[in-house]
């Protein structure tokens, strides 16, 4: 990735986060005050568990952005497809993926916390002539 900072000119940062078939469109805004909007709706009514609230906010709290005057950013996802835990998951790829579009230095601290990693583990689809995706139907001699 080339080093690219936030410009006072540009508004937002937006990155793509994945999770199995969740897909997350993340857009961070720099400003004075902090609020998340997950597809129109606030945190805590879209993530209803705590888990998946911390989940998602772990590469802004996780230790990550302490040291330096903390920015307050504006959240705002756009996130489809999966289910719940998939989706959370999406949101923190991209948020991380928005974090290091707006600073570069955030790499090395997000890198060893597995924020950046792809998680590409989906459900394998059913072959024709099976009973799932690798079970076969049981074998018969006669």
């Amino acid at each position: 990735m080339a080093d690219k900072q936030l410009k006072s000119s540009e508004r937002y940062v937006e990155a793509i986060g994945r999770r199995k078939t969740s897909t997350a469109r993340v857009r961070i805004i720099p400003g004075t005050k902090a609020s998340f909007i997950i597809n129109g709706r606030e945190v805590k009514d879209y993530f209803k568990t705590e888990e998946s609230r911390r989940l998602i906010q772990g590469p802004l709290v996780g230790g990550v952005i302490t040291g330096k005057p903390a920015i307050k950013w504006s959240v705002e996802v756009h996130v489809m497809g999966g289910g719940i835990h998939s989706q959370a998951e999406a949101v923190r790829h991209g948020l991380a993926r928005a974090l290091i579009l707006s600073n570069t230095e955030l790499r090395a601290k997000l890198k060893p916390l597995g924020y950046l990693k792809r998680d590409a583990r989906a459900k394998e689809r059913r072959k024709f002539g099976l009973k799932k995706a690798r079970k076969a139907p049981q074998w018969s001699k006669r």
